[in-house]
């Protein structure tokens, strides 16, 4: 079992409300008995429940990085406020009695064993390049649902264009939201979603001026999306063979949702990688009706600022785990990346953690980089592309943040200033705390920031997100 803390089981609850739950149970003494294994390998126990019988669970550590939950109460979520409450026991020190696996536990071990011996069996009988084969009736099916739906999105967004913004009233787009959400029958979710974004855009509380900027951005990517769609499925068409685009983000773009399976056999997985997190944050994503939770890593390895994304729909959010800040380096057996730029998307299914050391945030100071000229004319060329990430985020090492009027500025070794404000796509400001920070930290550090064009100045600016220095580790301004 790997070292089990407080952090650590509170990154396994699906939500904050679970972790208080889970929490009381433990100052309100709710675990008669306490008992691990003679390996350490599980823990389990019994907890008072509502009923004349305490419910029975356990937490099996038998596959590490990938702790199996057990109870026996009827809850939907796992682990359950029963198994988080028995961790809480532990981390906080309460006397656990070494005693024998209870039977039925044993059992449920030994045929967990058992399927996983299979598993390994049959993965090694297959050819390794072995892939699934592709459904092509199906396939052709889909894709021509797909062009039929694309079809639709354009006569709608060349509706709305015809009519002008300006005469775009409540009822015109309750009518387009009415007809977007017809796309629903045809494949094209994120294109659906892009619509969406346009309406809720339209009908915003804003200055019109800024409404309209944001909106023309937005149909210049609903057309580019919509064009290179639908070239792209033509040609699947035809070839219906032919790999799906596992190089940029376009798959995704119309909605198509990878699976590491997928990613594996395009080869975008990476093995034995260290993860340690910058930032993190989480939002409303009104079009798509979630809520997103977004982390801002390091590759300990490789110097990469990588991203995790984690989409929890409104109605099933209570039964899927809600992220929250990691603090811990993360050691991921398997990293799965999605297409992309600069920030490729990451997940993992397995991985254990360990506490971060100097030597890891002396990794991270080296990985920063040093040039802003190099850097800005990266991001540039990135976002002059409509389909493209808008807001990349980099690493950067500074000589000096310095104020300049009523606002900052980084400096870099070759003198090359680079502007620091909020950015609306964080929806959180940072700037403010800067003042706050202790003057050792304004010089020569690294420092995360996320990159925003502000178009009425017609500037790239940078909000900071995090300050790293090799002496404290890593300072959160956004978490």
């Amino acid at each position: 079992m790997e070292p089990l803390t407080e952090a650590y089981v509170d990154s396994l609850a699906l939500n904050s409300a679970a972790i208080k739950n889970g929490k009381d149970l433990v100052k309100k003494n709710s675990f008669p008995l306490l008992c691990k294994s003679e390996d350490d390998s599980v823990i389990f126990g019994e907890c008072k429940g509502s009923g004349k019988e305490p419910y029975r669970c356990s937490v099996d550590w038998a596959k590490e990085g990938n702790p199996v939950f057990r109870c026996t109460c009827p809850s939907r979520q796992f682990p359950c406020k029963h198994n988080l409450g028995l961790m809480y026991a532990f981390t906080a020190g309460k006397p656990f009695a070494t005693a024998p696996v209870p039977q039925d536990l044993a059992e449920k071990r030994e045929k967990a064993e058992k399927r996983e011996e299979k598993k390994k069996e049959t993965a090694g009988a297959e050819a390794p390049a072995a892939k699934r084969k592709t459904n092509k009736a199906a396939l052709t099916k889909k894709i021509a649902a797909q062009l039929e739906g694309i079809a639709i999105a354009e006569k709608l967004v060349l509706q709305l264009t015809q009519q002008g913004l300006g005469s775009l009233d409540k009822k015109v787009l309750q009518t387009a939201d009415e007809q977007a959400k017809q796309l629903g029958n045809y494949y094209i979710p994120g294109i659906q979603i892009a619509l969406r974004q346009l309406t809720e855009q339209l009908r915003s509380g804003n200055e019109r001026e800024t409404v309209y900027t944001q909106a023309i951005e937005q149909l210049t990517l609903l057309h580019s999306l919509i064009q290179k769609s639908k070239n792209y499925l033509e040609g699947r068409l035809q070839s219906p063979d032919a790999p799906a685009d596992a190089e940029t983000t376009l798959e995704e773009r119309i909605g198509h949702a990878w699976q590491i399976a997928e990613l594996r056999e395009q080869g975008n997985v990476l093995t034995d990688v260290n993860l340690l997190q910058l930032a993190f944050r989480s939002y409303t994503d009104a079009p798509r009706g979630e809520y997103v939770d977004e982390g801002y890593w390091v590759n300990l390895s490789t110097g990469q600022i990588q991203i995790t994304r984690t989409y929890r729909p409104f109605r099933a959010s209570k039964y899927i785990r809600e992220e929250d800040s990691i603090f811990h380096v993360v050691a991921v057996k398997e990293l799965a990346q999605y297409p992309g730029e600069m920030n490729k998307r990451v997940r993992w299914e397995e991985a254990v953690y360990r506490e971060a050391s100097s030597q890891d945030y002396k990794k991270v100071m080296a990985s920063a980089e040093r040039s802003f000229a190099e850097v800005i004319k990266r991001v540039k060329n990135q976002i002059k592309n409509p389909l493209s990430d808008k807001n990349p985020v980099v690493l950067l090492h500074f000589k000096e943040l310095l104020k300049a009027d009523t606002s900052y500025v980084l400096t870099d070794d070759q003198g090359k200033q680079l502007p620091l404000a909020d950015i609306p796509y964080v929806c959180e400001p940072t700037t403010h705390l800067l003042p706050l920070l202790n003057m050792a930290y304004l010089q020569n550090q690294a420092v995360l920031v996320v990159f925003g064009h502000n178009m009425q100045m017609n500037r790239l600016e940078a909000q900071p997100l995090s300050i790293v220095s090799a002496d404290v580790g890593i300072i959160r301004l956004l978490y």
